[in-house]
């Protein structure tokens, strides 16, 4: 009997919310029945699973459902409790509308319940967040805060900021994956660290991620290390590996060092003729320039109307809207950049086409896993190489993938130029004995004081 099977969700959860949950899903996914259980007993945890298989909801339901507590029993307070953290500011403006359709739907189950009604805030704090509602955050401050690991540091160096994270009881980390090995997950290391020392406690950390190794590394990144002691992660590992439609794409005429104009005459071609034989194609390009040309090209063979890009370049109101052009099926193919690599909704992707090598493994899942993005749905990519040397990393990248590998993960060592920042933020918002201060730092960046 599997996990999912035996877990009963009415021990887990208030009724209310339980009862959601029975109506919109027929039963919890893997990931799901074994995260539940460590999160609502209070344990840091940890959630790798395939793209799809409800990572997201495993997190926020939970958090949720203490909400839903609290409000039944009139004990909800005006006080931010959750920060959810995404590395792109799209990918925030996504979670928040997908937040709706649950909140609304418990909200609808306590009616039916006759059960008082208990109204869950969550809002957006990014750089995009215009004045006016970061005011009306200011004077009522939302119960669940999603943001991006920059706008968490800014609000962490103001007053307004710190009065309304001082509340703060759970932090959910959502692809922990794309922050960890690079200065953006130090930074976030190191705010996460002055955000329990702002609130007084060790602050529940939940992290999220499709694709990481060594699962180990990025759980002790997620954690820190307590000062006190060693900090524990429960680490729900349901693997990355789940069955894939993806094929390599060679033109006709051969591949030499540089693609001739006449090999991407071919690329456009077979692009469009793929287009064509489904619903809605995203390509992916690793440069701006790129996502422009490619969308030029393929606009004059599909339709000005049906293609489109999106890269971080664009103004939010035009990439806003080509991500819901493709939701509605208004589009037949997008052209984008990273920017739509991570957890972003847009809707039913039939296909996912990568021109040129994507550099790594994970870059590869990341993207193809935007198509057949739903539980027990099957991805479906193709790669373009662009060189005859591309052709020998697409060829071992694809070999990679078939035996379940995974690039090797490196958090940056000692990146003193993120902790010199962080501290002379700190030490301005309030004052620390010197050993103290340098206790939590250096122990959420893994050094040790000389």
């Amino acid at each position: 009997m599997s996990i999912a099977s035996r877990l009963n969700l009415s021990d887990l959860f208030h009724p209310a919310v339980a009862a959601w949950f029975d109506r919109c899903f027929s039963a919890p996914t893997s990931a799901q029945a074994q995260a539940w259980p460590a999160i609502q007993a209070g344990r840091h945890t940890l959630i790798a699973a395939p793209t799809g298989s409800g990572k997201t909801l495993a997190a926020f339901l939970a958090a949720i459902d203490q909400l839903v507590r609290q409000g039944a029993e009139g004990r909800l307070a005006d006080e931010t409790q959750v920060v959810y953290v995404s590395p792109l500011k799209a990918l925030s403006n996504d979670i928040q509308r997908n937040l709706e359709a649950p909140l609304a739907g418990i909200r609808e189950a306590l009616q039916a319940q006759g059960l008082p009604d208990v109204d869950i805030r969550a809002w957006v704090r990014t750089g995009d967040t215009p004045t006016a509602e970061r005011d009306r955050m200011r004077r009522r401050p939302p119960h669940i805060v999603v943001t991006t690991p920059e706008s968490l540091y800014i609000l962490l160096g103001s007053e307004s900021g710190r009065k309304m994270l001082a509340t703060t009881r759970t932090v959910i980390v959502d692809e922990i994956h794309a922050l960890a090995p690079n200065k953006r997950g130090a930074h976030l290391a190191l705010s996460l660290e002055r955000l329990d020392a702002l609130c007084g406690c060790r602050l529940l950390r939940i992290g999220l991620s499709a694709t990481q190794k060594p699962i180990e590394t990025v759980a002790r990144f997620l954690v820190g290390a307590d000062p006190a002691g060693s900090s524990e992660c429960k680490i729900v590992d349901t693997g990355h590996i789940r069955a894939r439609d993806i094929k390599l794409e060679v033109p006709s005429s051969p591949l030499e060092a540089v693609m001739s104009g006449e090999v991407w005459e071919q690329v456009y071609d077979r692009l469009a003729s793929l287009a064509e034989a489904h619903s809605t194609t995203l390509v992916f390009v690793n440069t701006r320039r790129m996502a422009e040309r490619v969308a030029r090209q393929l606009s004059e063979r599909l339709g000005k109307d049906q293609v489109t890009a999106h890269h971080g370049s664009m103004a939010k109101e035009l990439r806003l809207d080509a991500e819901q052009r493709l939701k509605r099926g208004a589009l037949k193919m997008l052209v984008a950049t990273a920017s739509l690599e991570l957890g972003i909704d847009i809707g039913d992707v039939d296909l996912v086409c990568q021109i040129g090598s994507p550099r790594s493994i994970a870059s590869f899942l990341q993207r193809v896993g935007r198509s057949g993005h739903a539980v027990g749905g099957t991805p479906k990519g193709r790669l373009f190489p662009l060189s005859r040397d591309e052709l020998v990393e697409c060829a071992a990248l694809l070999d990679s993938v078939r035996r379940g590998e995974l690039d090797q993960l490196a958090i940056p060592d000692q990146p003193l130029d993120v902790l010199a920042q962080q501290v002379a933020a700190e030490v301005a918002a309030q004052e620390w004995s010197e050993d103290e201060l340098c206790s939590r730092c250096f122990a959420a960046l893994g050094l040790t004081a000389v």
